[in-house]
């Protein structure tokens, strides 16, 4: 019997691929870290890979490509109801300082407004641990970007496009640091 690989294994290779491409051939990017995990309790899949722009280590973008059971039951049992796929969401992390939060958060809304013009607004995050009695002069700071419809095998050809829209991101992020 042949093994069939799903969607969420189509589209997790091509993304690494593509990424792993920017990282050795084109020397674009280094990737800085990946996961794949199974979760045993709900039978889900999560990818994650991180990466950074070689000109700008201090930012870090993230990809995260997920699809529960229910998504793989479907496809494999060809459910005519459900449209099976993965949920990908994009993370960008840096470091932000404290006492410019406000305003650096309000500058991240815009660049990443005008770049991917998301239907759901961007989530931001700031954190701080908690240093004897007073906190840290920075906040890690996550924008996360989710996209409202699951992504299949008919948007491998929109990863190149993706992939550049989050490389210029990043680069927008750099310079708006400085």
């Amino acid at each position: 019997m042949l093994f069939d690989p799903s969607i969420y294994d189509n589209l997790k290779v091509a993304f690494e691929n593509q990424l792993y491409d920017l990282d050795n051939l084109d020397a674009r990017i280094t990737v800085t870290g990946r996961r794949d995990l199974l979760d045993m309790a709900v039978m889900s899949r999560a990818f994650a890979i991180r990466f950074v722009l070689r000109e700008a280590p201090a930012l870090e973008a993230e990809l995260l490509l997920e699809a529960s059971l229910a998504e793989l039951a479907a496809e494999i049992m060809e459910l005519a109801e459900q449209k099976p796929g993965c949920r990908l969401s994009l993370r960008f992390h840096q470091q932000v300082p404290r006492d410019t939060a406000d305003d650096a958060c309000a500058r991240i809304h815009r660049i990443l407004a005008d770049i991917w013009s998301p239907e759901l607004p961007p989530r931001q995050t700031l954190q701080f641990q908690y240093q004897d009695e007073q906190s840290a002069p920075v906040f890690a700071h996550t924008a996360e970007l989710t996209f409202n419809r699951k992504i299949d095998e008919e948007q491998m050809e929109d990863i190149p496009d993706l992939l550049e829209h989050v490389l210029r991101t990043l680069a927008e992020l750099d310079a708006a640091r400085k």
